[in-house]
Order: structure tokens, then sequence, then C-alpha cells
């Protein structure tokens, strides 16, 4: 038996249209509210694509303003676009990247594979609004046709692709790598001012030979280092735009020239290096590109992985862990056990971690499901895109302002793991060989000796070449160095 349903929102589809208006499309007329900006696909849409709750990523809405703006200054340029429908389309433009209308896009991210209705949303919008700075009826595609003018020289199928393309490279530049570069920045100084404090390293979670705390964590930084080359390294594929090739590459519909021209100027709009692809059946076929700048997004992710779950292990305790950091109180860490302080920052960058990881996945299946001239995964690779974009930058910055910046070292539980640890004896391996320096080690475990008190019980090293040795100091820097 089903049990009694809850539900506190309405159901997909079932807005009323209250105060409607008609517009038309080539099926037939639509009725449309009257105090929004879109038109009949744009309804139409609404009504046969309402799965989930994931609307398409805001981030495209500007990235498709740039678009249109960058093609309706190339059409002018190119005189196929009359004076008045550029004016209007460019202010329209400017009003969308000034987050105006923001509201007149409420299409889902599971549509046509295509984005075709997005791509006509934008077209409507930009269309109506046109006409109410024009004085004429919402609707009456005069003076500017959502197909005919701001749609002009494009389709779908090359302009949604390069509008993910200008939405992921300009996210990346303004959100993603400033957010990676302060961790790093932060995790680098406070590896510098740790430097030379002493502590115990481990492998396979066992105790191993020692290192200084700024050498572990200027391993943390060097992850994020190398992570933000790689990321540089997948924009390039990123700024080529498939524009110019219209329905399935030969660029029929757009006048010879149009793509370069576009992409000259969305470049100077956004200041990015963007340029025309030079292969259109390439880049409306599969999507490569995006692929792998989201594989990238993932090795990042593996990273900041191992970064937080290291620091969680360091600072577990404080009384019955390793303790090794203090990490910032932020927050109580539970409700019903007093005094409790939990690594939450790191539990959430290791959980937006997976959920990028995850996201990879699903952008690799859809990278590999383009058919003939055409990949119809287009909404799904842009959605995940996003959101991975949005989880790194948001989590990175968070966990150095929350997290890093705040974190002090734990000195008296560092200098005790130290003095008591047993894998020191590798540095006796030269002098008294492998096998009796794994002698002393056992001995001092089994009898809860210091390792000194070992060696020299068993005879094996005087005290004079067991303090010149087991010197935790000198075992930290490269034999010969003086740093």
């Amino acid at each position: 038996m089903m049990g009694r349903e809850v539900r506190c929102t309405r159901p997909p589809g079932e807005v009323p249209i209250v105060d409607p208006r008609t517009e038309t499309d080539s099926l037939g007329q639509v009725q449309v509210p009257a105090d929004k900006l879109w038109g009949a696909q744009t309804q139409r849409a609404l009504q046969h694509f309402s799965i989930g709750r994931d609307l398409m990523p805001r981030e495209m809405i500007a990235a498709y303003a740039l678009l249109k703006k960058g093609a309706a200054i190339a059409n002018h340029e190119g005189r196929r676009l009359a004076d008045e429908p550029f004016r209007l389309i460019v202010a329209a433009c400017d009003e969308i990247l000034a987050c105006r209308h923001q509201d007149m896009f409420p299409l889902h991210v599971w549509m046509s594979g295509s984005g075709t209705q997005f791509n006509m949303n934008v077209n409507e919008v930009i269309s109506n609004r046109c006409c109410q700075l024009a004085g004429t009826p919402l609707g009456s595609r005069a003076p500017v046709h959502p197909n005919d003018h701001v749609n002009l020289g494009q389709s779908s199928n090359d302009s949604f692709p390069s509008a993910m393309h200008i939405a992921t490279a300009l996210q990346a530049r303004q959100r993603l790598m400033p957010a990676v570069q302060a961790l790093h920045d932060a995790i680098a100084a406070k590896a510098a001012a740790w430097m030379d404090i002493l502590k115990i390293g481990r492998t396979h979670l066992q105790d191993a030979t020692p290192l200084t705390l700024g050498q572990e964590w200027s391993g943390y930084a060097g992850l994020l280092a190398d992570g933000l080359v790689r990321l540089e390294a997948a924009l390039p594929d990123v700024y080529k735009l498939a524009l110019g090739g219209t329905a399935v590459g030969t660029g029929i519909n757009a006048a010879p020239g149009f793509d370069v021209a576009a992409a000259a100027q969305i470049a100077r709009l956004t200041g990015l290096p963007f340029v025309a692809a030079p292969n259109k059946f390439a880049v409306q076929g599969n999507h490569d590109a995006l692929v792998q700048f989201s594989a990238t997004m993932k090795t990042l992710a593996v990273s900041l992985y191992k970064i937080g779950n290291d620091i969680r292990l360091l600072s577990s305790g404080p009384r019955a862990g390793i303790a090794e950091l203090k990490l910032p109180a932020n927050e109580p860490g539970s409700s019903i056990m007093p005094g409790k302080v939990n690594p939450t920052q790191a539990e959430a960058l290791t959980m937006a971690a997976v959920q990028v990881m995850a996201n990879d996945v699903a952008v690799g299946f859809a990278g590999a499901g383009g058919h003939l001239e055409m990949n119809v995964y287009k909404p799904l690779i842009i959605h995940n895109l996003m959101h991975s974009i949005t989880l790194l930058a948001d989590s990175c910055s968070n966990f150095r302002r929350f997290l890093i910046e705040g974190t002090t070292p734990n000195l008296k539980k560092i200098g005790e793991y130290v003095d008591r640890s047993l894998m020191l004896v590798t540095a006796l391996s030269p002098l008294i060989g492998y096998d009796q320096a794994s002698k002393i080690a056992h001995h001092a475990m089994d009898h809860d000796l210091t390792l000194k008190a070992a060696a020299l019980q068993l005879g094996l090293v005087s005290e004079a070449e067991f303090d010149h040795l087991v010197d935790p100091a000198r075992m930290v820097k490269p034999p010969g160095s003086t740093g």
C-alpha cells in the first residue's frame, strides 16, 4: 500500500498561465504569460521538459548574451544586420550581462540534447526586450526577429557548444583558478613558516622517517600548483568556438568569415583568446575539449580529497588521535557531546571532491555519446561542468578561509612523536646494517624502551655513535646538504 503523499511544491508542468498573451511559432499559437519576455518555443519547452529541479546553468545566460552580442556586431559590420536591430540587440544583451531579466530563463537542463530550446529562449527574450525598447508589442517580432536577427548566421548546434566553451573559460578564469591559487598560496605560506618543525612521517599509516611539517605541507602546495598548470593547459582547446558551423559544420546560412569575425568580437568582449575552431565538424560532433577540462578538474578534486583527508587525520583527537594539528573551532561539533569540535571544512571539501569526480563520469559518458554530426548531451555536459567549477571554487575558498588560515601545529604532540619514534633507527643502517638496526627497533618496541636505550642495551652502537647518527634534524635533508 502506498503511503499518503506529502507534497509542498507544485508538480512540474502544472503552473497556470495568468493573463496570457498569444504568440506563434511554426507549430501554431501558444499562450504565454503576458508579463514574460519569452515566447512560444520557450513556453512549449516549459510544458514538455519539466524534468527535475535543475535549471539551465545561470552562467550560460551571460555566455549566450556575449555570443549574441558578438554575433550581432560581426553581422552589423558585415552589413547583414541593419542599424536599428543591431542597436537594440546590443542594448538587450548588455542588460542581460548586467544581470537583468534572470527570471526570464526558466528552462530545465533536461531538454533536447542540442540545447535548442535554451537557444530559442535567449533569442525570444532578446527579441521581446527589443520590442519593449522600440515600443512595439511583445511577440510582434518587429523590429527584431528571434530567428532572422538574433540568431542570424547561427544554429543551436554551433551556438550552444560555443556558449558552453565561453561559460567554461570564463568561470575557470574568474572563479576556479583564483580560488585554487589563493588556497595554494595559503598552504604555501604555512609550509614556509613550518619548514623547521621536525615531525614523524608516516607511510602505510605507520611511523616512518622524519620530515618537517613544512615539507609535508609543501607537498600539498605542489599538488595545487600542478593542478593550476593542468587547468591552464586544458584551456586552449576550450577557446576554440564552433560558431559559424551552423547546422552540421558546413556553415550553411552563415556568411563567409562570420566565424572568425564573431569569435574575434567575443574575444574582445571577454578579454580571453577565443578563436574560430578550424574544423567545425570536430567540435560539433564531439566535445572533447570540455571532456578534457572536466577530467582536469577531476584530477584537481583528487588532490583536494587527499589534502582534506590528510589534514583531518593529522588533526584527529584531541586526546585519542594523532593531534598534530589544531584546527579552528568554527561551530559546535555535536548535538549530544558537549565541547566536541569536528573537522567539518575537510569533510565539506572531500564531499565536494567526490561529487566532482562523479560529475566527470557523467561528462565522460556524455562526451562519448556523440552520433554522426552532433552530440546530443550538451545540456548535461555544461550542467556538470558548471556544477564542478562552482563546487571546487567555493570549497577551496571556504577551506582556505575557515581551516587553513587558522590551523596551528601542536608542537608538544609533534615533539613527543619524534622522541618516541622507532623509525629513527633507519639512520643506523649504514653503520650496523639493516638486520641489526631492525633488532634495535623490535627490542625497543617489545620492551617499551626508547630507541637509544634499546641500542645501548643490545650493545650494537656506542652512545657517541648513536647521538651522532640519530639526529632527526639531519635526517630531513639530502646527504651533503647544508640547508
